[in-house]
């Protein structure tokens, strides 16, 4: 199948058979299955039901919870990483090129790239993200990531800005 419609595409269907397994058995067999296609994903992590990944360089390190029905492309998920329900990780914000109003957009190729979650960061739901979010950062539901994101903030919006720190700095009363 992988040498017909190639390894991103036999993922994808893959992935949408054993998304589709509820409970325990469906989590111990998701778990099991991405361990094997993907270039990295911890015994320790969860992805839950409905969840799809369309490329085999996805990574997902150590106690990475993924929620119910995500959609995730190449995406490298630092430890502790939290991804809410209904998040969309595609693969960077270039995966299709619009340039040329005279060609489908079907045809104008696009860019695929490595997006980077950060260590501790939480991705509310229905969140969109398509660049770099730092360790330790929030990003609010319903948010449009489309500018890399520092550590340790919560952001929000569409696109999504930086309304807080997390920490107070030396000096700066707590909000």
């Amino acid at each position: 199948m992988r040498r017909l419609v190639g390894d991103s595409r036999a993922l994808e269907g893959a992935t949408q058979t054993v998304a589709w397994l509820p409970g325990t058995l469906g989590a111990v067999l998701r778990g099991g299955f991405l361990r094997l296609v993907l270039a990295k994903c911890s015994p320790s992590a969860e992805v839950c039901y409905g969840t799809l990944i369309s490329q085999p360089g996805a990574v997902i390190e150590d106690g990475v919870y993924v929620g119910p029905r995500c959609h995730l492309g190449l995406v490298h998920l630092e430890p502790d990483v939290l991804l809410a329900a209904g998040v969309h990780v595609p693969s960077g914000g270039k995966t299709h090129h619009t340039d040329d109003p005279t060609v489908p957009i079907r045809e104008q190729g696009g860019e695929r790239q490595m997006v980077r979650i950060g260590r501790g960061a939480w991705v509310g739901s229905a969140a969109v993200v398509l660049a770099d979010v730092g360790a330790g950062t929030v990003v609010g539901a319903g948010s449009v990531v489309t500018k890399p994101l520092p550590p340790n903030v919560v952001a929000a919006g569409v696109p999504a800005k930086v309304i807080r720190q997390r920490f107070p700095t030396a000096g700066e009363p707590a909000t």
